[in-house]
Parts: C-alpha cells; sequence; structure tokens
C-alpha cells in the first residue's frame, strides 16, 4: 500500500509541475501567411523574438490565406489559453468574424500588413502606409522609365486590401505621364511561380515592353526571371516589400528598386501594444497605425536586411 501511495503522490506531483510549466509564462499566438514568403516569415521571427524577450511563450501558426483555416487556428488560439493574437489576416472581409471570435472569448487581436473591413473588432491594426509607399514606388518607376514607353502591372491578391491601395498609389502617379502607357494588368496573386507564367505570357503578346511594375517583391522576381529567360534584361522592374532576394537583385543590376515596408518592427510592435494591454489593460490611442515606406534602389539597397534598414 505505501507503494501505491507513493507512486500516486508521484504522478500527482508530476502533473503539478508539468501543469505550472506548461502555464509558467503567458501565451502570445502569432498567425501569419506561410512562410516560404520572407515577408510573413519576418513578421513572424519578429514578433516571436520581441514576444520572448518580453518574457511569453510563443505558437507560431500558418494559414496558407485560407480564411477557413485560420479560422481554425484561432479556435486553436482559444483553446490554449493565448493572452493576445498577432495576425496578419486571410482576407479583409472574411476574417472580420474570426477576429470577432476571438474578442468574445476575451482575446484581443493585433492585426499587421493587412487591415480588416471592420474597425472596433481589433485592438490594433498596424499597417504599412501602402498608398504612400506605391507613389514612391511610381515616382521611382517614372524616372527609371524616362517617363515614357509601354509597361505591364502585376497586381497582387484581388480579396487582399494592400493590391488595390497599391494599385491606385502606382496609378495615382503613372497615369499623370501620357507616354507611358499601360498594355498589361493582371492579377498574378502574390506568387512567383504566378509571376513567372504570367510574365511570358504577356511578353509574348507584347514584345515592345520597357518596363513591370509589380505589388510586391515575389512577384517581381518571377517576372525578372522570365524576362531573363526571355533575354529580355533591358526591361525595367519594380517591386514592393524589400526583401533581401530584391536586395540582391538591385545590388547585381537586376530589378531596379523595391519599396521597404517594415514588417518586422511592425510585428514587434504588435506584440508590444499586445505586452501593454495584457499588464495594464491599456489599449492603443487609435485602432488603425500607419507606419511610412522607404524607397530601396541601388542607393541604399546594401543597407537592406530582413524587412528593415540598418544604420
Amino acid at each position: 500500500m505505501k507503494v501505491r501511495y507513493a507512486l500516486v503522490g508521484a504522478l500527482l506531483a508530476s502533473a503539478a509541475f508539468i501543469g505550472s510549466s506548461a502555464y509558467a509564462a503567458d501565451l502570445i499566438a502569432v498567425i501569419t501567411p506561410s512562410h516560404d514568403n520572407p515577408f510573413f516569415k519576418a513578421e513572424a521571427d519578429g514578433a516571436e523574438a520581441k514576444a520572448k524577450e518580453l518574457g511569453y511563450d510563443v505558437i507560431s501558426l500558418v494559414h496558407d490565406d485560407d480564411a477557413n483555416k485560420q479560422s481554425e487556428l484561432i479556435d486553436t488560439a482559444i483553446a490554449r489559453g493565448a493572452k493576445a493574437i498577432v495576425l496578419d489576416n486571410a482576407g479583409a472581409d472574411a476574417t472580420v468574424a474570426a477576429v470577432k471570435k476571438a474578442k468574445d472569448a476575451g482575446i484581443p487581436s493585433f492585426l499587421i500588413d493587412r487591415e480588416i473591413n471592420a474597425s472596433g473588432v481589433a485592438m490594433a491594426q498596424i499597417v504599412s502606409n501602402n498608398y504612400q509607399g506605391a507613389q514612391l514606388g511610381g515616382q521611382e518607376f517614372v524616372k527609371l522609365m524616362g517617363e515614357k514607353g509601354n509597361f505591364v502591372e502585376l497586381v497582387g491578391k484581388e480579396s487582399d486590401t494592400n493590391a488595390g491601395i497599391r494599385s491606385k498609389g502606382y496609378h495615382d502617379v503613372i497615369d499623370d505621364y501620357p507616354n507611358l502607357k499601360i498594355v498589361a494588368r493582371q492579377s498574378a496573386n502574390w506568387s512567383q511561380p504566378e509571376a513567372y507564367s504570367k510574365m511570358e505570357s504577356i511578353l509574348q503578346a507584347n514584345p515592345d515592353i520597357k518596363g513591370v511594375i509589380s505589388g510586391n517583391d515575389t512577384m517581381a522576381m518571377g517576372a525578372e526571371a522570365a524576362l531573363v529567360a526571355a533575354g529580355r534584361k533591358d526591361v525595367i522592374v519594380v517591386g514592393f516589400d524589400g526583401s533581401n532576394d530584391v536586395r540582391d537583385s538591385i545590388l547585381k543590376g537586376g530589378i531596379k528598386a523595391t519599396v521597404l515596408q517594415p514588417a518586422y518592427r511592425e510585428a514587434q510592435l504588435a506584440v508590444e501594444q499586445a505586452d501593454a494591454f495584457i499588464k495594464t489593460k491599456a489599449a492603443p490611442k487609435t485602432e488603425k497605425q500607419l507606419m511610412d515606406c522607404v524607397l530601396i534602389n541601388s542607393s541604399n539597397a546594401a543597407k537592406l536586411e530582413t524587412f528593415a534598414l540598418k544604420p
């Protein structure tokens, strides 16, 4: 009997230890699109690093731009007792119900990169100033093109608010130059392989193009690869994001420019605001917060590292 009681006692003590260690630190859930895209990986890395620095446990989850999967991951965060969710969402409309579900469960969401089409549901929406950034990119594109020539625009995922905002920012600059003529505008859904395929087809139909302006760096890389394969290194390509891949291309004389949106810092700021709310119930002063973008070209590309500029 003594042995049995000793075993029971040991098991109870072990369970208590496991339980206490599992909840030793508060939990923050970080949910983003696929880490195959370096932009989203930078977000996840930035959020995780800041959360751990502040003493939190972290679960990092990927929704692959699938709203149903995103909803399931938010269920996971709720079930795990997360104190906050940092989210780069899977659709401006489709995400509203999922974020409200977390709010109703007492878990605040701090959105990064992409807005949702509702206010008062998320605690914060911290996004790059996509319109300002696109205007920077558009101005550089006009300059590189010498204010004339046929060009192509590759647009991001149509359901993503950022795709439309960036396109509008580009056109509000470029359309003021009548000798710059758009000959094709197609969505490549933020995808490098899709951009490669679309660029191949566009180039066959429009061999006289002089430039390509892209809604993100991933599509810009796909377009550049298709142009190189076709022997068209003369075509000017401008991207948007500030990735290391495009930095390297700029330094080698390939892609000419991009626009840095501070993904790493946005994610860290979201965690800092989550931490403040968890500890003091202090909400951010404003829900929607814009962070300005920076033009990257050959003059400053060497300072770019993981979606941030080094001093």
